[in-house]
């Protein structure tokens, strides 16, 4: 599996961002009211990223050397995936958030403070959820394997 890339992460930020802001336009346009994340939204991403790095560690022990047994290899597949998930999940709650406090902000009417903090949290929590998994998706990588841990760099002996 290759490692996340930046590109898609931008690509799918901007995707939230386009759904997000159309997703509110078009609750406007109907005369409802505008979609708030609520406050446990913000708590259950936070959550779910210290999950994430947790299930990370003992894979990262192993891969360090540092850990006494080893690690289930279908464990450390699923927390790569469950890793990488998360980091393509934060990056599109992160553009769709950061839409809804676009939107909220350019209304001519004053937004009430609750609204906006709440979605300035979702927006930095969904960026912490972001960060969380790509942390984790590089504790589960291994090191570049060499021939001879004792040669230099120039391949002189």
């Amino acid at each position: 599996m290759k490692p996340t890339r930046a590109p898609v992460l931008f690509l799918l930020a901007g995707f939230g961002a386009a759904a997000g802001w159309l997703l509110e336009t078009a609750m406007v346009a109907m005369g409802r009211a505008i979609a708030i994340p609520p406050a446990t939204l913000s708590i259950a991403l936070v959550l779910i990223a210290i999950i994430i790095v947790g299930m990370a560690l003992p894979v990262f022990r192993v891969v360090r050397g540092t850990a006494r047994k080893a690690v289930d290899p279908f464990y450390a597949t699923r927390v790569v995936l469950l890793a990488k998930a998360s980091s393509l999940a934060g990056a599109l709650l992160a553009g769709g958030t950061l839409a809804v406090l676009g939107f909220v902000l350019s209304r001519s009417i004053v937004p009430a403070v609750g609204s906006v903090a709440t979605t300035i949290a979702a927006a930095a929590c969904a960026i912490v959820l972001l960060i969380a998994g790509l942390v984790a998706e590089k504790m589960c990588t291994l090191p570049p394997q060499g021939d001879d841990p004792t040669s230099t760099a120039t391949g002189k002996d």
